[in-house]
This record gives structure tokens, sequence and C-alpha cells, in this order.
């Protein structure tokens, strides 16, 4: 659920109000997205109509963007990931949306981060070994016409907050 940066930033967005009980609703959600109404109003301490409507409220607020599943690149066969930092040439910045969409396309993209700072772009990449990785730079990114240069950043571990360490 990659957002692309439109050709005029969106204004500045009010924060939607949350108590106590709604932190606890987004924090039992971002832990497990799968939980269940009534384990989920359990936890907070109210009934699961209440529930049910603080958590759609929450979806129509915008603060819940979505549910997803968090699929592991490596059980699908692609081992490597890696984040590249993406510069576009400077007279290429006024397609900044079109090229962070034509990213979220490939097959090869998990994640789009269009960023500040000396870099236009983060792009998240998995593939199966280096030679895809090399491949993909090579095809999507050094012969792209708006890019001006790239630098590959290789992940050896992506520990999510909240989530155990994995012991080596």
């Amino acid at each position: 659920m990659t957002k692309i940066p439109s050709a005029a930033p969106p204004p500045p967005r009010t924060p939607a109000p949350i108590d106590d009980i709604d932190r606890l609703l987004l924090d039992q959600l971002a832990h497990d997205g799968r939980m269940t109404n009534n384990a989920l109003a359990a936890a907070a301490g109210i009934a699961p109509s209440t529930c049910l409507g603080r958590v759609r409220s929450l979806i129509e607020r915008g603060v819940i963007r979505g549910f997803h599943a968090d699929i592991d690149p490596a059980a699908l066969g692609r081992d490597l990931q890696a984040m590249v930092a993406v510069r576009l040439h400077a007279e290429a910045r006024k397609h900044l949306a079109e090229f962070g969409s034509q990213m979220t396309a490939l097959p090869e993209v998990e994640n789009v981060y269009f960023i500040a700072g000396a870099d236009d772009y983060l792009v998240h990449v998995a593939t199966a070994n280096s030679a895809g990785l090399r491949d993909f730079v090579l095809r999507n990114l050094s012969a792209h016409p708006a890019v001006a240069s790239t630098e590959t950043i290789l992940i050896f571990e992506h520990v999510r907050p909240g989530s155990a360490r994995p012991t080596a």
C-alpha cells in the first residue's frame, strides 16, 4: 500500500483525536491485525459493539490505513533484500510521482519511499540472489533516463518493532 507523491504536496494533516482506548486498540492491531473483534474488545475492556464502532471510526478517520499480510520474501525464493537509494536528475524531478509509480509496478519491489535529503527515493527490493539484484539495478534503475545515481545497501536482517528478535 505505497503512496506516491502527487505533483503538489498535500496540505498538512490535522492529527486525529485519539484517546487511551484507541491507542490500546491500535497497539493490539499493530501486533496482530487478525485479532478477532471479541478478543480486541476484551483486551481493551470494552463491549464488542463499542470496539467495532471504534475500529470503524479509526478506519474512516484514516488512522488505520489498511490491513495486510506481512509476507517473508525469502519464503518465496527471494532471499536477498536491499534498499536502493535513487537520485533523479534535476530536470526529472518534475516527474517524481511517475517514477515512483513505475517502481511500484515492478515485481521485485517491496516498498517505495519518497524521501528528503540528497536522494529522492529509497526502493526496497527482494531478489533471488545477487545476480538478480544486479540485473534489477541495471535494467530498471541505471538504464532509466530519469536516474542520476543509485546506491545499493544490502539488508541482513529486518526486525519490526514489537517483534521478537531472532536468535543467532
